[in-house]
């Protein structure tokens, strides 16, 4: 299986566990994007769509390109309702957009799956002049003393994924031009000619008990992979260890946005 796809073996979890953006977010996005009815926007990898409605809301000409067919589908059944609702089920790597342009490009904690040396370069060229590309992610860490260790702990003697997320991903970077040359988010976004780029930053709050928790490790690409024996044993030990530290965690998530804008 394509890597890129895991996401697309468990539509329903992910839909339920993956962390939504703040509301202040939104509200920046669309005023910096100036988003209205007669705008178009297009989604990279939306997942099951959750950074979608806000946008959709807007009235703007909505476009999405979701690599997962079952994710895909996911999302028609659950935005099928607004008229200005539109997906393909494709690789934004190789689709043709022909000669369509776009005022606002965004993707949700997914261009990073995206090669550098094809994705950026086509995301210059599908937006308008002065449209405005927007990359969130999120990182995430526990508020309680001591417990992220243990749960480190665990992961050192349970974790042994088919595929390991990170490792993938660095392997990934190792061949990328920017990872050669040490560039930052917003360094690369300039090296490809974009201007005004920005960083913003935003604070939320989830709370999850333990089976909560767990499902919502096994919504993480590399997670998904794990097999027997391990899978259990590692679930196992997560549970004991958030048991002990009160049967909740807490998570503080830094919810980043990133700005550019095409000249």
């Amino acid at each position: 299986m394509d890597f890129r796809k895991i996401f697309d073996t468990i539509p329903e979890e992910f839909d339920k566990w993956r962390p939504r953006y703040c509301d202040e977010l939104f509200i920046d996005l669309i005023e910096h994007s100036k988003l209205s009815p007669n705008k178009t926007a297009l989604e990279i990898g939306p997942g099951t769509g959750q950074a979608t409605e806000p946008i959709l809301k807007t009235g703007c000409s909505y476009l999405a390109i979701e690599l997962g067919e079952n994710l895909a589908a996911f999302m028609k059944n659950k935005f099928n309702s607004y008229d200005n609702f539109q997906i393909v089920n494709g690789d934004f790597e190789t689709y043709d957009f022909g000669q369509e342009k776009f005022d606002l490009v965004y993707s949700a904690a997914a261009f990073q799956w995206i090669d550098e040396e094809i994705g950026y370069p086509k995301l210059y060229d599908i937006l308008k002049s002065d449209g405005i590309f927007a990359h969130f992610a999120v990182a995430s860490g526990s508020r309680i003393p001591g417990l992220e260790d243990k749960i480190q702990e665990v992961y050192a003697e349970y974790f042994l994924p088919e595929i390991d997320y990170r490792e993938y991903m660095k392997q990934k970077k190792e061949h990328s031009p920017s990872n050669r040359e040490k560039l930052s988010q917003e360094q690369l976004l300039e090296k490809y000619g974009f201007i005004e780029v920005e960083c913003r930053h935003y604070n939320k709050t989830r709370e999850f008990d333990v089976d909560e928790y767990i499902a919502y490790k096994f919504t993480h690409a590399d997670h998904i992979t794990l097999k027997e024996p391990y899978r259990s044993k590692f679930a196992n030990g997560i549970r004991e260890v958030v048991i002990n530290y009160g049967d909740k965690v807490t998570l503080e998530d830094d919810i980043i946005l990133y700005l550019a804008k095409k000249p």
